[in-house]
């Protein structure tokens, strides 16, 4: 019997399917800001000006990984849960 150890394949294809992998390290500076590489900005299309929602995961009450998503993402995705839910409600 063959062992599955190979990773996540995408269809039939056998395309690796990548949810999360390391593109960059950044720096925090003494304010506490960092810089996005200009590749990363312009492959997540940011643009100056944008805002983030940052959201943390804990494991053992200590943060164990940050991230970021765009504010029109984060209310995209709410609407699209409550919006039916406040529509049966009204």
């Amino acid at each position: 019997m063959k062992k599955n150890s190979d990773k996540s394949k995408e269809g039939s294809g056998g395309k690796e399917s990548k949810c999360c992998e390391v593109k960059a390290i950044v720096t925090i500076d003494e304010r506490g800001q960092m810089v996005l590489p200009k590749e990363i900005r312009e492959a997540a299309k940011i643009k100056p000006g944008d805002k983030f929602v940052v959201i943390n995961m804990s494991r053992d009450n200590e943060f164990c990984c940050l991230s970021l998503m765009k504010v029109e993402e984060l209310s995209d995705a709410v609407k699209g849960k409550l919006g039916p839910v406040l529509k049966e409600m009204m």
